[in-house]
């Protein structure tokens, strides 16, 4: 009989895996009290249910793929969520009674598709999704069947539906007006905006940059305010408008702040704006009341915040995280609002902010993360995914458990990173795979030089367009890396190209100007396939079965070629898409990757790498 472990007998990189976190809490403006979230407690990523009147809480979904969004119905008597059943993000919406009762699909008229997003509003119901035929624009009225509204063989989606929750950015308060956010001009990386009225399709205005990108965020939430908060990149980086479609008029906000300005949500009133300025990879919190022009600091701690809201009362509940310490929700008084059931997760290790400068004589900037003690230390450079991304002051305890073995963690905002200018974020556009590699490197470098990395133990490791860095870095810089750790990757970027879902083949045209296909040069220099026979280093693979962002098909054909050299490589396949919600499944994923580590990289701490997974 197996003897059931403590939580005190796990190692702390997998306490820290295995303490439950929640998301910020989803509310309807008709029904504030009946509020939805994520959570972890059940040891997968699953939806919950919270009654703030009568204090009942309870997990609605027990899915085996796990979810990680979900949001009340308008009128606060159900639950929704888009339902994934392999993992490849395709599905469809259901909904069950808040109380508990029959799950049930939530939309007819509706296929099944990749959500583009969903948005309520009195007397309507807005949905986009994707399939292999495009992109399409549902509304269901009163209840009714769905009709087609809008379609598009470009991307569109509902807009604000990337945040996900309770979509504030789609249908205005009463209803009349839908804002869909569009690639349609053949640029989904500069997106543009279209209102429609969502009864009728009809265009009732448009806003397009371009060049440059658009958002939407939310709606007024005041009944027949027609005025959209939306984000523009006129200035360069990320600012706020507002947009008022009565008049057509949209006016952009002024305001001498560094780094991106977000706007998460209106006061209940329409009189000011709940805004995130990010800098550096860190926020700050922020109330723009839009008469006077004022701007004021909401008092937080130094971190990230990661989904923030106005009550109706006008407090601020707000997700935050930190590098060093799990996320937890708050609200405006410093107050934690929602606490998971079940043990806090060990402290980690601070984040540190770091520059250095690129081969272009460019500043860079990132996070480092060192074990106590002096160095040099083996070191993972960590790329993050996207590349439309970046790294930022966050609970991640993936690299906490590469500290705890002895490692230092550098992660680079690349060149391609978003936080750093519209021109930073562009620089890939038809030229991937080329300043990644020459700013983590630097990267690197300065991390040798400052005694902190030791440049005989250097692992490039990394997830999705992580994953592809590492493969190129492993075999256009063989010389640099010990071994390497390609998480979801991108190994034949033309036949994946093939399998990526809708969405996903846009961005990818988007990227590159054209499919790969129509971009044979870059490809020949890009694509890390043509560089796997220069591979020195063992590289481990970690790759989902059903995944429709990185496919294993090209995983495959990356490892096939390996295979045929008898080169030194390891495989770790798991059953659902692009990541697992399953937390003991991530715990394997990241225990096999310590373990991978320690046979790789002298001077790994042994009993760090350790799991209690096997015993459970």
């Amino acid at each position: 009989m197996e003897r059931e472990v403590s939580p005190s007998d796990l190692p702390r990189w997998e306490q820290r895996f295995r303490a439950p976190v929640v998301s910020l809490p989803e509310w309807s403006p008709i029904a504030p009290d009946r509020l939805v979230f994520a959570s972890t407690e059940s040891g997968v990523w699953q939806v919950h249910a919270w009654d703030r009147v009568t204090g009942m809480r309870r997990k609605v979904t027990d899915h085996p793929v796990g979810l990680t969004d979900g949001a009340p119905t308008l009128d606060g008597e159900g639950v929704l969520w888009f339902q994934d059943e392999t993992g490849d993000e395709s599905g469809r919406w259901m909904v069950q009674p808040f109380h508990g009762g029959e799950t049930r699909p939530f939309l007819e008229g509706v296929p099944h598709g990749w959500s583009n997003g969903l948005a309520q509003a009195p007397g309507i119901v807005a949905a986009a999704l994707s399939d292999r035929d495009g992109f399409a624009v549902y509304a269901s009225i009163d209840g009714e069947a769905a009709k087609e509204v809008w379609r598009s063989t470009e991307s569109i989606q509902i807009g604000g539906a990337e945040r996900g929750g309770f979509v504030l950015g789609g249908l205005s308060a009463d209803g009349s007006l839908l804002c869909l956010e569009h690639g349609e001009h053949g640029d989904l990386i500069h997106p543009a905006l279209r209102v429609i009225d969502p009864k009728t399709g009809a265009t009732v205005g448009e806003q397009v940059d371009e060049g440059m990108s658009l958002s939407a965020w939310c709606w007024s939430p005041v009944p027949g305010d027609s005025r959209l908060a939306i984000v523009h990149e006129r200035e360069g980086e990320d600012r706020p408008a507002i947009w008022d479609l009565a008049t057509g008029e949209r006016t952009d906000l002024r305001l001498e702040l560094d780094g991106i300005v977000e706007v998460h949500d209106w006061w209940p009133d329409g009189s000011a704006l709940l805004l995130v300025n990010l800098f550096e990879g860190r926020d700050r919190l922020l109330r723009y009341d839009l008469g006077s022009g004022r701007l004021r600091p909401i008092d937080i701690e130094s971190g990230i915040v990661w989904r923030a809201r106005v009550r109706p009362d006008g407090s601020v509940w707000y997700l935050h995280h930190q590098g060093h310490r799990q996320p937890m929700v708050f609200d405006d008084r410093g107050d934690e609002v929602l606490r998971p059931e079940g043990e806090r997760a060990p402290a980690g290790r601070p984040y540190v902010s770091w520059r250095f400068t690129n081969p272009q004589g460019q500043p860079v900037h990132g996070f480092h993360v060192v074990p106590e003690g002096r160095g040099p230390f083996p070191v993972i450079m960590f790329v993050h995914g996207g590349p439309t991304w970046l790294d930022l002051d966050r609970w991640q305890p993936e690299v906490q458990a590469y500290v705890d073995a002895g490692f230092a963690v550098g992660m680079v905002n690349y060149r391609g990173s978003i936080g750093y200018g519209r021109e930073w974020r562009d620089t890939l556009i038809g030229d991937i795979g080329g300043p990644e590699l020459e700013d983590v490197n630097a990267g690197l470098t300065d991390l040798v030089e400052r005694g902190v990395a030791d440049p005989n133990r250097a692992v490039v490791a990394g997830w999705s367009w992580g994953g592809y860095v590492t493969l190129l870095e492993l075999g256009k810089h063989p010389e640099l890396w010990l071994c390497g750790v390609a998480g979801v990757p991108v190994g034949d970027y033309e036949a994946g190209y093939e399998d990526l879902s809708p969405l996903l083949q846009a961005y990818d045209r988007a990227l590159l100007g054209a499919p790969p296909s129509e971009r044979p040069e870059l490809m020949r220099d890009r694509n890390p396939i043509n560089f796997v026979d220069d591979v020195r280093a063992p590289v481990l693979f970690v790759a989902g079965e059903n995944d429709s962002r990185c496919p294993i098909r090209q995983v495959m054909l990356y490892v096939d070629r390996l295979k045929a050299r008898n080169h030194p490589h390891e495989v770790y396949l798991f059953s659902t898409g692009h990541g697992s919600y399953d937390i003991g499944e991530k715990v394997r994923q990241v225990g096999t990757i310590l373990d991978f580590l320690a046979r790789h990289v002298p001077g790994i701490r042994s009993d760090a790498t350790r799991s209690g997974a096997a015993s459970r």
